[in-house]
């Protein structure tokens, strides 16, 4: 791996520049030196003028975690998740013949970090695990439902750019598996998570507490990268100003915060139990304490009700000490006067009484005939033959089976399944490893915190959520890498022969 680096910074360092520098014509560098300085404050300028001072100094960031990329990969990494947590809808300000997100080009960045020495030929030792199979029948089946819906729908740069971003996210999961090979990594990258989560939360809450007007010229300032603006960057229950306001923090939707913080919440959660937590423990319960109040104050309900789940499963299996600070904030929830409006929302979307939980029996509903009339590969992802239907429904499960057939979902079953089920048969034995039990255990309740969420939520599986797709896939990823070195560690050590 250093060899390659070594070889890319040989050939940086021949440049004109170099040349410049040490040869009889010195006075080169100085012009050279100045009309770079020159275009450098003519472009910095310009931006400033044009984007303004923050957008100017989100893209100085990028450029130099741009240039960190190359040496490291886990900046890389660190990168990707600042993306997805902090500002997931961010673009340039400007276009090259498209608009590229901040994400598309962190993921291309850490896939180039991971092909080059490949592709310059270097040895790599590539990871593989059972979950290769599935999950590239997967991607399979998602580009043949794609190619096949081509027949009653308009190929678009919009369609096959968003299309391209989904399994660019998807293939994130081989890139984890081959660099997330020693614990110290998966610490660290999951601590970055939380730690971009918590950061996510702690804004969410702000912009929710401030003044409505504050909060909007705020989040309006984002507006050169990509991002709405205007008062209807303020979102409330059923769009009605006259009801609760729900956080949103920069992720636009609450209830696209609300999936984030789902799997945040229940990753960190196992760091309550150990003596040595990945983060000092005051800042843990600080930071889950902020997630805590974040998700409630997005009242997105099915986010909740998957962190619960998971946190149930969690108790149950591994750490019953949860179980009753879990049943005391249940009870507070219910007593507590300043909590009632929340629970009479969750108590009309159980019996079905609220307009958003009805529009959401009529998705199923219309999600079920086009299943019906389509159930082999679905319709694709570009649009339905038939007038009557519509593709898009308040559900991961179905909006598979819409796009990709009752094929796609039983591939993406199998999926999830083998992963949980690698869980369940190795739970008992993660116990032997303090370091890496509780990141063993968190990333596979964040995986099914997210599987619950899912069923009535469709953000870990949609184009138009690219962020999403690669938080989820992420997971994936973390998970059956820490499997793997739970694997490797499990493994019976044997010993040479010893010589007579």
């Amino acid at each position: 791996m250093e060899n390659w680096r070594a070889t890319i910074y040989d050939l940086i360092e021949m440049t004109p520049l170099r040349w410049m520098l040490h040869s009889r014509r010195r006075w080169l560098a100085v012009v050279f030196a100045l009309l770079l300085a020159a275009l450098l404050g003519a472009g910095s300028g310009w931006l400033i003028a044009e984007a303004g001072p923050l957008v100017m100094a989100i893209l100085a960031l990028a450029l130099v975690a741009g240039l960190l990329m190359v040496r490291e990969i886990e900046v890389a990494y660190w990168a990707v998740i600042g993306v997805v947590t902090l500002l997931p809808f961010a673009s340039l300000p400007f276009k090259i013949g498209f608009t590229p997100t901040f994400l598309d080009l962190a993921l291309l960045g850490l896939f180039c970090v991971w092909l080059v020495p490949i592709v310059v030929g270097y040895e790599v030792d590539l990871v593989s695990t059972p979950l290769d199979g599935p999950v590239l029948v997967f991607m399979i089946t998602a580009v043949g439902a794609f190619v096949a819906g081509l027949s009653h729908a308009t190929l678009d740069s919009y369609l096959i750019r968003h299309f391209a971003e989904i399994l660019l996210s998807i293939a994130l999961f081989y890139l984890i598996v081959n660099t997330v090979r020693d614990v110290g990594r998966l610490e660290r990258l999951v601590r970055i998570f939380l730690l971009a989560a918590g950061a996510a939360a702690t804004l969410g809450i702000v912009l929710y507490v401030i003044p409505n007007e504050l909060a909007i010229q705020v989040l309006s300032a984002l507006g050169r990268l990509g991002y709405p603006v205007g008062p209807g960057v303020l979102r409330f229950i059923r769009d009605d100003p006259a009801l609760m306001q729900r956080a949103t923090s920069t992720s636009v939707d609450p209830n696209i915060l609300g999936s984030l913080l789902n799997v945040a919440l229940v990753m960190a959660v196992p760091q309550l139990f150990v003596r040595r937590p990945i983060l000092k423990r005051g800042l843990l319960l600080s930071l889950l304490g902020l997630i805590v109040i974040c998700l409630g104050l997005t009242i997105s309900r099915g986010s909740m009700v998957g962190a619960v789940t998971a946190i149930i499963v969690l108790g149950v299996l591994r750490y019953p000490k949860i179980l009753p600070w879990l049943l005391l904030g249940f009870l507070l929830m219910m007593l507590l006067p300043w909590t009632q409006g929340y629970v009479m929302h969750f108590i009309e979307g159980v019996r079905g009484e609220d307009l958003s939980t009805q529009m959401r029996f009529g998705e199923y509903k219309d999600a079920l005939i086009l299943i019906r009339r389509h159930p082999v590969l679905g319709v694709g992802f570009a649009g339905t033959p038939d007038i009557d239907t519509y593709i898009g429904v308040s559900s991961m499960y179905l909006l598979i089976a819409e796009q990709m057939g009752l094929v796609g979902l039983l591939s993406f079953l199998v999926v999830v399944g083998s992963v949980l089920g690698r869980f369940w048969v190795r739970w008992k034995s993660a116990q032997t490893l303090p370091r890496l039990e509780p990141l063993w255990y968190g990333l596979h309740a964040a995986l099914f915190g997210g599987l619950v969420g899912g069923i009535f939520d469709y953000y870990f599986f949609s184009l138009d959520f690219h962020h999403s797709v690669t938080i989820f896939w992420m997971i994936v990823g973390l998970a059956t890498a820490a499997t793997q070195l739970l694997d490797v560690a499990c493994l019976p050590v044997t010993r040479s022969p010893t010589r007579s």
